[in-house]
């Protein structure tokens, strides 16, 4: 072969190497076109992921130009509503509006159809929200060792928003810390499980500030420590449940945003970006300072790291803790 014929033959190779692309890389440029987009929320309507979601989520729509309909589907942790996302075309009008619950799902829920880290291509996060340890003014219990007390004479009852939710997640850890045992009731969605402890039906739980706080503004929830490392700047005046004297017991509950795996690059960067823009504005702030919710800015790459470690320990926590699970 000639060097010319060897030319043209290793353009035209190329040239034909690279065709496949075209028309994601095209697809990907012409988003977001005159199309809905659906955000999934895998938690009922209320919850602490919902209601963060839905602060970032309005912005964001008005920023990129498209209107976005949030649909609840919660339940088993989570996992009804991820599924659903897992499955839909990877084309930037599906997305995932999760918490910390989406990494404990492999630990919870071994059957799950779906596989949270490859399955999925992390976007942002929205923040870190602290979970509250709280119970009912009525029970006569003042402190988070009050509480670790009476559990070891008693065995105690907790609720969360589903098995392998963040608020199952966070009780766990404390429960473990403080060695006593409870009785696990999960409900759908955090204002179930918070109703079921406000009336004292339910001894505890440890849920989102974000669908918290109001309770506890008014009296009908006590808060008795955090589940982060510093203190809220929403709750000054409440302590870490390590300061409260429980090693171990902290528990990262993050919020954001994913979509289908195999959802070209340009979208997930271009989503990123006008994330981060939305958690940047004012109106977005004021509303997000209310829900004790503290930044983490994580680059998506960061955020998809971040998953697979975490489904790592989360495996080793329900090990540890002596979890049985479906």
């Amino acid at each position: 072969m000639s060097l010319t014929h060897r030319r043209r033959f290793l353009t035209l190779a190329g040239a034909s190497l690279a065709a496949p692309a075209l028309p994601r890389l095209a697809f990907a440029d012409a988003w977001p076109k005159d199309k809905t987009i659906r955000a999934i929320v895998p938690f009922s309507a209320g919850s602490t992921v919902d209601i963060i979601g839905r602060i970032v989520l309005d912005p964001l729509a008005r920023q990129i130009g498209q209107t976005m309909v949030v649909e609840n589907r919660g339940g088993a942790g989570g996992t009804i509503g991820s599924a659903a996302v897992a499955k839909a075309d990877p084309d930037g009008y599906t997305v995932l509006v999760n918490a910390a619950a989406h990494s404990a799902a492999p630990a919870a829920y071994p059957q799950i159809t779906y596989d949270p880290a490859k399955d999925f291509s992390a976007v942002a996060i929205f923040g870190v929200v602290p979970n509250v340890l709280m119970v009912a003014p009525g029970k006569g219990i003042k402190t988070a060792k009050d509480l670790a007390e009476r559990a070891k004479s008693g065995d105690l009852t907790y609720s969360s928003a589903g098995v392998g939710s963040a608020t199952h997640w966070a009780a766990e850890r404390f429960r473990l810390s403080a060695g006593f045992k409870a009785t696990h009731i999960p409900f759908r969605g955090g204002p179930e499980a918070l109703t079921e402890v406000m009336t004292g039906r339910v001894d505890f739980c440890c849920i989102g500030i974000s669908s918290s706080m109001s309770l506890i503004t008014d009296g009908r929830l006590l808060p008795l420590a955090v589940s982060t490392l510093r203190r809220s700047a929403a709750l000054p005046d409440v302590p870490t449940t390590t300061e409260a004297g429980f090693p171990d017991s902290d528990y990262n509950f993050w919020n954001g945003l994913l979509v289908p795996a195999k959802t070209p690059q340009p979208i997930i960067d271009r989503l990123h970006a006008e994330v981060q823009k939305a958690l940047a504005l004012p109106e977005v702030k004021a509303k997000l300072a209310p829900q004790g919710v503290e930044p983490l800015p994580l680059s998506p790459q960061e955020f998809d790291a971040l998953i697979a470690k975490e489904i790592v320990s989360n495996v080793k926590l329900a090990q540890a803790a002596g979890l049985k699970f479906n």
